[in-house]
């Protein structure tokens, strides 16, 4: 399971880190409204950034580890097989 887990959050990690980098060079946080300003400092939009890319990279991961289960694990309850 922890085996698991580090598969899923490290590359999450990594792609989160490439995907704020990349995204607040194009934009700047200080010019985001949504029914007016926001009110939040730089710093803060880079952190809630980030842990939105990771969400979204963790999600990607848990798919895929999802979907690399052994055939046996999925019919595992399978009254069929």
């Amino acid at each position: 399971m922890k085996r698991r887990l580090i598969y899923i959050l490290w590359p999450s990690f990594l792609v989160a880190a490439a995907a704020d980098a990349l995204f607040f060079t194009v934009f700047d946080p200080a010019d985001f409204t949504l029914f007016g300003p926001f009110g939040l400092g730089r710093l803060a939009a880079y952190s809630i950034g980030f842990l939105i890319f990771w969400a979204l990279g963790a999600a990607s991961s848990a798919f895929t580890c999802f979907l690399q289960r052994p055939r046996e694990e999925v019919n595992a309850g399978n009254v069929l097989d």
